[in-house]
């Protein structure tokens, strides 16, 4: 959001909160009826007891007869218990079912992300807007959490607004005698106008002073959550083990006392947001608390008057005046809310325009064909590929065919365009230009979630989760144990295994198990190109897959390569060439183009080429001086 920008329309407003707590009905159905069903008794229960004292006091007052009095003492206290009992009841349901409401937002956001295309996922924009989105929530509630809130709000406020002027209407139809005498202008018709004029106004005026002070926190909303976002990872940086070690080496701790003494910032005692609370917003806020006490004397001094001129007797002032302050604070709360939802608006525009960008991708509606000898060919055809908003090309007219079966290298220097073919490759991406071809058909022509279960990829950044080793190797819950034990032993990874006491069961890291393993850089490597292969697909690409190993259980995993790889079609992009010396082809990429193609053989025979001279540079590294 932007510094003084206009409030969102009405109109917008209430569309954009519509669809907001639909999300939320759809989702969690369970969730929304217990808070509706809970406000709609908040709101109703309370006339009971309204009722009741005014019959009693009425009696009190009147006749004092002994039966009337005891048959209203025993049903004020048996429905004050009955009322105790299932309020009691619908509030463990409704939090119960409260409990789920973050998880379902988290859920909404977390499907965009896994359908969204991964070229508007890979965007810095795109991760920009979701962490505004999450931030404004976290920081100052507003998205979609606080439609849900206001909509709670605005049901209790209908129902109480109904319940109180069904008590309250006799309070302006009941007439003073005549016998009053200048009390009967009390029953002159522009009088009751007046008086109802003048309780609205006050009304009106309480929850609008709020809403003007709440709206300035809405247009500042973007810099108290850079302030939050900053603080909560400098207040915190030093319980990061991540980090720890340069924390301590470099007296990183110092850079935090820049946003955690900081009496001048945003949060500070001498900051923007104090300066508000001592000024405007301050005032608004004093101002709306005394402007509610003024209609409690106003509420007062009609009724008694009323009451003093003869109009009703002592136990109707107890249900008017009870009534009307429920009235009062059923049309504050409505107003309230609905000025809320207003300065809510903006932000669930900013929520919106994340869970409305659209998939340009085609998903394409062909099956693949599992052929047994698992004889995939792949051709690239002029492909050309640039990332939006950048003008110049990341790929630019590569054309090539995989050999099925074989073992192929991809090498270049950084930014040639190594890892944009991959990820073209397993259709991360489409080309801008040209065409990828799949047993001769168009891979954009085949079912979108098919063709990438023919893709097993080891990523340079792949995750690693808090969870056991078996479901770290299968991604899966559920899994097969010989197959993820025969997978952590051909990656290398079969010696650590077997000193596990818990094997498979052995969570990773101490998150959520005291007795987790931690696993160094080189396992962490070892137990991805296990997931790999545990998936079994005809297609297995890694990506610098012994970045992280030591030489000794480099060359192990290479000595290993036909076991590993099997019948797969296998690709590697790496820096280290001696790799390519295990590959039956390799591509060599320069500028986004592919220079050179051959075997190692060939292609360190021609000096001058690219190739070559990579080769070259590592060589002199272990060559003998």
């Amino acid at each position: 959001m932007e510094k003084n920008k206009k409030p969102v329309s009405w109109g917008e407003t209430f569309r954009l909160s519509c669809r907001a707590f639909l999300l939320f009905v759809r989702r969690y159905p369970q969730m929304v009826a217990s808070r509706m069903v809970s406000a709609v008794w908040t709101a109703l229960t309370p006339y009971v007891g309204i009722r009741l004292s005014a019959l009693l006091v009425a009696e009190l007052a009147g006749e004092r007869r002994p039966d009337r009095l005891g048959f209203l003492v025993l049903a004020s206290l048996f429905s004050a218990a009955l009322i105790a009992l299932i309020s009691a009841f619908l509030n463990r349901w409704r939090k119960a079912r409260g409990i789920g409401v973050w998880w379902t937002m988290e859920e909404i956001f977390s499907d965009k992300l896994l359908e969204m295309d991964y070229i508007d996922l890979d965007e810095a924009e795109t991760g920009e807007l979701l962490e505004r989105i999450r931030q404004n929530q976290n920081s100052g509630g507003w998205g979609l959490y606080r439609v849900l809130e206001r909509y709670e709000d605005l049901c209790l406020a209908a129902i109480t607004l109904l319940g109180g002027i069904s008590l309250t209407v006799s309070l302006f139809a009941a007439r003073v005698p005549e016998s009053a005498g200048a009390y009967t202008v009390l029953n002159h018709p522009l009088f009751l106008l007046a008086i109802v004029a003048v309780l609205l106004g006050i009304t009106w005026l309480s929850p609008a002073l709020a809403n003007r002070a709440g709206s300035i926190w809405a247009l500042n909303a973007d810099t108290h959550s850079q302030v939050n976002r900053l603080f909560g990872f400098f207040g915190v940086l030093g319980q990061n083990r991540d980090v720890a070690m340069d924390v301590r080496m470099y007296r990183q701790d110092k850079i935090c006392e820049r946003y955690t003494r900081n009496k001048e910032g945003a949060f500070g005692s001498k900051g923007m947001f104090a300066r508000y609370s001592r000024g405007f917003v301050g005032f608004c806020s004093a101002a709306s608390s005394a402007v509610s006490v003024i209609f409690t004397g106003a509420v007062y001094g009609f009724v008694c008057l009323k009451a003093w001129a003869g109009a009703f007797g002592l136990g109707a002032v107890t249900q008017y005046v009870a009534s009307i302050t429920k009235v009062a604070g059923g049309v504050s709360q409505l107003i309230s809310s609905l000025g809320d939802l207003r300065n809510n608006a903006a932000f669930l525009k900013q929520t919106f325009s994340f869970l409305d960008i659209p998939n340009k991708m085609y998903q394409g509606s062909l099956t693949v064909e599992k052929r047994r000898d698992r004889k995939y060919e792949v051709e690239f055809r002029n492909v050309s590929f640039r990332y939006p908003g950048r003008e110049e090309y990341a790929l630019r007219n590569v054309s090539m065919k995989f050999e099925v079966g074989k073992r192929l290298a991809v090498v270049g220097r950084n930014g040639s365009g190594k890892t944009t073919f991959i990820k073209l490759l397993c259709r991360l991406y489409d080309p801008a230009e040209g065409e990828i071809l799949l047993n001769g058909i168009d891979i954009r022509k085949y079912d979108y979630a098919e063709y990438m279960t023919l893709f097993s990829v080891v990523f340079q950044d792949f995750a690693l989760f808090s969870l056991g080793l078996g479901e770290n190797v299968a991604a899966s819950a559920d899994y097969d144990e010989g197959r993820a034990e025969d997978a952590l032993q051909k990656a290398g990874f079969g010696e650590r295994l077997s000193a596990m006491e818990r094997g498979l069961e052995t969570y990773l890291r101490r998150d959520y198990d005291q007795d987790g393993a931690d696993v160094s850089g080189g396992e962490a490597q070892k137990i991805a190109i296990a997931r790999a292969l545990y998936k079994d697909a005809p297609f297995l690409v890694m990506d610098e897959p012994t970045a992280a190993l030591d030489p000794v259980a480099e060359a192990e995993i290479y000595e290993k390569l036909n076991e590993i790889v099997g019948d797969k079609t296998a690709i590697y992009i790496s820096h280290r060439l001696s790799s390519c010396k295990f590959c039956d082809e390799i591509l060599v990429f320069g500028e986004g183009a592919v220079v050179q193609q051959g075997t190692h053989a060939s292609l360190l025979a021609d000096e001058g080429g690219e190739y070559s001279r990579l080769w070259s540079a590592q060589a002199q590294y272990y060559a003998e001086s």
